[in-house]
């Protein structure tokens, strides 16, 4: 039985590199490396992270802020929790969204320790007048706050105790010039190559007490979009099933389970197809506007953007420009 659901679409998609309830929990927390030296893939990221943390212990100053961009799933949380280990410090976790008004921002950076790493994730959802009280706070450790009201409100400067701000986006481009200037370290997450992704998947499957075949490992690997998390999550799957079916060791068992939740060779799944598909019978191969293809596919053009293009352009499927979309030569063939 091959799932094809209308349901299973945007960011609720097994495939969908953007996290999900089931990303999170004990399990999750047991997969995530705590060491640099134990994550895997990124190296000129990890080179470079190497040297920031090792300069600041020597220095005894918290590391320069950071900034980590790319598609959803490939670590950008991890690396801010490796770095706080690292840094032998306290982590604390928000998002731009949760941020709601400037003294939500006040109250978080007020009750930061020496040395703290703050970790906001989706900045670039985060309001711009909120926005604005970051510039001093990262620059100079303190925060300008209004006291009073009317005429008599005064401009109060407030200390902050020295912390490294990490943040994360997948939109860099949304972001205002002067907030990016502001960071020392402006790093981008890439997909991983498949090496990398075998290599995540083995060490993870023997944190879940799964003994699977090489060959096994590496179909794993190429249906994971080269994203750890939908490696992690399509691992935990082929877990579930073991439970069920005992044995799952073997290839063709792992190919079953793949048709059963409708996941294809190259880890397309119902959305990418339809995607496809779309653009072939609909638009003759394209080009054709985004704004016609979300109406025709019945989705948003953010989660076409956001979800389902990154892996299509990475493995050369589409072609695209900021308004139009075609399917390349390597996606005419896979489609025939």
């Amino acid at each position: 039985m091959v799932i094809e659901s209308s349901k299973d679409t945007g960011k609720d998609r097994i495939v969908s590199p953007s996290e999900k309830q089931s990303d999170t929990g004990k399990i999750s927390n047991i997969l995530r490396p705590l060491k640099l030296e134990d994550y895997v893939g990124q190296k000129s990221i990890k080179k470079h992270l190497d040297v920031s943390i090792r300069s600041s212990k020597m220095r005894g100053k918290p590391m320069d802020h950071a900034l980590f961009y790319g598609p959803p799933g490939l670590g950008k949380t991890t690396l801010s929790n490796i770095i706080a280990h690292e840094m032998e410090t306290n982590l604390k976790s928000t998002s731009g969204p949760a941020i709601e008004k400037q003294s939500d921002l006040v109250s978080i950076l007020s009750n930061l320790e020496s040395g703290d790493i703050l970790f906001i994730d989706e900045i670039h959802r985060l309001r711009p007048q909120v926005e604005e009280i970051l510039y001093t706070a990262m620059e100079d450790f303190e925060i300008d706050i209004m006291v009073g009201s009317g005429t008599g409100a005064q401009s109060v400067k407030l200390p902050l105790k020295e912390f490294t701000l990490v943040w994360a986006t997948t939109r860099l481009s949304a972001l205002s010039s002067p907030l990016r200037d502001r960071f020392g370290n402006i790093l981008k997450l890439d997909f991983y190559n498949h090496d990398d992704i075998w290599q995540i998947i083995k060490n993870n499957s023997s944190k879940l007490d799964l003994a699977l075949e090489s060959d096994v490992l590496k179909n794993i690997a190429k249906k994971s979009r080269g994203t750890p998390r939908i490696a992690n999550r399509l691992l935990k799957i082929v877990r579930d099933y073991g439970t069920i079916w005992k044995n799952i060791s073997h290839l063709w068992t792992l190919e079953e389970i793949f048709t059963d939740i409708g996941i294809d060779e190259l880890g397309l799944d119902y959305l990418d197809r339809k995607y496809l598909s779309t653009i072939k019978d609909k638009f003759n191969f394209g080009p054709v506007w985004l704004n016609t293809l979300a109406s025709a596919i019945w989705e948003e053009e953010e989660t076409l953007e956001d979800v389902v293009e990154p892996y299509l352009l990475q493995i050369g499927f589409i072609d695209r420009t900021p308004k139009w979309r075609k399917i390349s030569a390597a996606g005419i063939d896979y489609l025939k």
